[in-house]
C-alpha cells in the first residue's frame, strides 16, 4: 500500500518558526516532524510515499531526496495553489492505483495508528476509513458520529455542547481510489477551501461504507501551535535510549537516557538529566544543567553555568554563560547574550497566553517561556516574560525586559539618559 502525505502548508500558527522553513521541517528530538511521520509509515510496512508540497518545497526535497536516506521511495507533486485538503489529496490521482493511506505531515503518529486503520479498511472493504479518538476539548476539532464502527456523520466546528464526549477526526485516513470522484464533486466550504471531510461526507450521503478506527491518545498528537512542539518533543524523547557518540569529559553526570551525537563535546561539570538529546557537533558546558525533555540541535554552543529545561534549541544557536532557558523554543542561529533569562511562570499561576495569528490564545500551560525565530540576538542581561514571541533577525539590546511580542527585523535598545553635567 502507498501513502500520500500532505506537506504543502506554511503553518502560520507556528510563526515565527515557519518564516524560514515549512512546519514539517521543524526539528523535534533531532529530526524534522515530517521524518517522524514517515518513520511511522515505514514501520507500518509502507515504503512508497507521495509527498504533496508547496511552501518552501525545496527544503523538503533537499532533505529527503528520493527517500533512500530514510529507507523509503519518495515522489513529490506540487500543489501550486493551496486550496484545501481535498484539493491536495486530489493531486494523488494518477499516482496511486489502489487503496492508499492519507496523512498530514504535521501529525505525530505511531505505526499502531497506521496499522489499525489499514486493518479495519481491509477487513470491512470500505470506501474510506477514518481514525478517531477522544480528546479533552473535542470542540476544537471535527467530531465523528458512528453506529458501531460505521461513520454516519462528520461535524466540523461543533459547539462544546454538541462535541461533548464525542470522538474527533484524527486526520489519518485510508482511501479507495473512488475518493477522487468525490473530491471532484466537492464544493468550497464556508472558509473557501475544498475540505476532504466534505468529500467523505459525499461518500456517506451516497450510502458508501465509511468506517472509523479508534486509536489511543498516546498514538497521536496534532502539532498545530508552538507549545505543541514541546509536547511532541517530550513524547518523542521518552522513547530514546542512551547513546554516546561524542566526547564526554571527566566530571560529567549523565542521568537517565541521554543521546549525544557524533562530534559533540560535553565539558566537565555538566549535569544532564534525560531524556535529552544533544546534536552533532554541539559544545556543552562546563558546569551546565540540562534538564529533562531538552533537545539541542547540531553545532549549538551552551556556555558556562547555563540551565536549559524542557526546551528546543535549534542548530547553530549560541546561549551565553549564566543564562536560563525554560519551556522555550530558540530558533536556528540565535545568539543569546550572557545572563539572558526566560521567565516561564506567571505570578498568578494562571495558564500562559500567547499571540497566535493575531489572536490571544490560552495555551493551557502554566509553564511556557518564549518562542524565538532564526538569527535573533540578545545583549547581556535580557529578560523575557512568559509567552513572548520574537521574530527572525531581531536585535534585543542589553538589560531590556521584553513583555510584548517583537516582529521580525526589529532592533530594540534600552535608551539611556546622558547626564551632561558629568562631562
Amino acid at each position: 500500500m502507498k501513502a500520500v502525505v500532505l506537506a504543502a502548508g506554511e503553518g502560520q500558527r507556528l510563526r515565527p518558526l515557519t518564516l524560514t522553513r515549512p512546519k514539517h521541517m521543524i526539528e523535534v528530538a533531532g529530526k524534522p516532524l515530517l521524518e517522524h511521520t514517515l518513520s511511522a509509515l515505514r514501520e507500518a510496512a509502507i515504503k512508497d510515499v507521495l509527498v504533496v508540497v508547496n511552501y518552501k518545497a525545496e527544503k523538503i526535497k533537499e532533505y529527503f531526496g528520493d527517500g533512500s536516506s530514510v529507507g523509503m521511495n519518495i515522489d513529490y507533486v506540487v500543489q501550486n495553489e493551496v486550496k484545501g485538503t481535498a484539493d491536495a489529496f486530489g493531486f494523488a490521482e494518477g499516482h496511486v492505483d489502489n487503496d492508499f493511506v492519507a496523512a498530514y505531515g504535521d501529525l505525530l503518529i505511531t505505526p499502531n495508528t497506521v496499522k489499525s486503520a489499514v486493518r479495519l479498511h481491509r477487513r470491512t472493504k470500505s470506501w474510506a476509513t477514518l481514525t478517531t479518538l477522544h480528546v479533552e476539548h473535542p470542540e476544537h476539532y471535527g467530531i465523528i458520529r458512528t453506529e458501531g464502527d460505521r461513520v454516519v456523520e462528520i461535524v466540523e466546528k461543533p459547539t462544546p455542547e454538541t462535541a461533548a464526549n464525542k470522538p474527533i477526526n484524527a486526520g489519518l485516513y485510508v482511501f479507495s481510489t473512488e475518493i477522487f470522484e468525490a473530491i471532484r464533486r466537492t464544493q468550497p466550504s464556508a472558509r473557501g477551501e475544498l475540505e476532504v471531510t466534505d468529500s467523505i461526507r459525499l461518500l456517506i450521503e451516497g450510502g458508501k461504507k465509511v468506517m472509523a478506527a479508534t486509536i489511543a491518545q498516546e498514538d497521536w498528537l496534532d502539532v498545530g501551535s508552538p507549545w505543541h512542539l514541546l509536547d511532541a518533543n517530550t513524547r518523542l524523547l521518552t522513547k530514546v535510549h542512551s547513546e554516546t557518540l561524542g566526547a564526554v569529559e571527566e566530571g560529567v553526570h549523565l542521568i537517565g537516557p541521554v543521546v549525544i551525537r557524533k562530534g559533540a563535546r560535553v565539558r566537565s561539570g555538566a549535569y544532564i538529566e534525560g531524556p535529552a538529546y544533544i546534536g552533532e557537533g554541539s559544545d556543552i558546558g562546563p558546569n551546565c544543567y540540562i534538564r529533562p525533555h531538552t533537545s539541542i540541535g547540531g553545532h549549538v554552543r551552551i556556555g558556562n553555568a547555563c540551565e536549559i529545561k524542557n526546551s528546543l534549541i535549534m542548530s547553530h544557536a549560541h546561549i551565553g554563560h549564566l543564562s536560563y532557558v525554560g519551556d522555550s523554543i530558540i530558533g536556528e542561529g540565535c545568539n543569546l547574550g550572557a545572563g539572558t533569562i526566560t521567565a516561564n511562570f506567571r505570578f498568578d499561576q494562571k495558564p500562559v497566553k500567547m499571540m497566535v495569528k493575531e489572536s490571544i490564545v490560552d495555551t493551557g500551560r502554566t509553564k511556557l517561556g518564549i518562542v524565538v525565530g532564526d538569527n535573533t540576538k540578545t545583549g547581556v542581561g535580557v529578560l523575557f516574560m512568559p509567552g513572548v514571541k520574537v521574530g527572525c533577525n531581531c536585535w534585543i539590546g542589553a538589560n531590556l525586559v521584553v513583555s510584548r511580542d517583537v516582529p521580525s527585523d526589529t532592533i530594540r535598545f534600552l535608551r539611556q539618559r546622558v547626564d551632561q553635567t558629568a562631562r
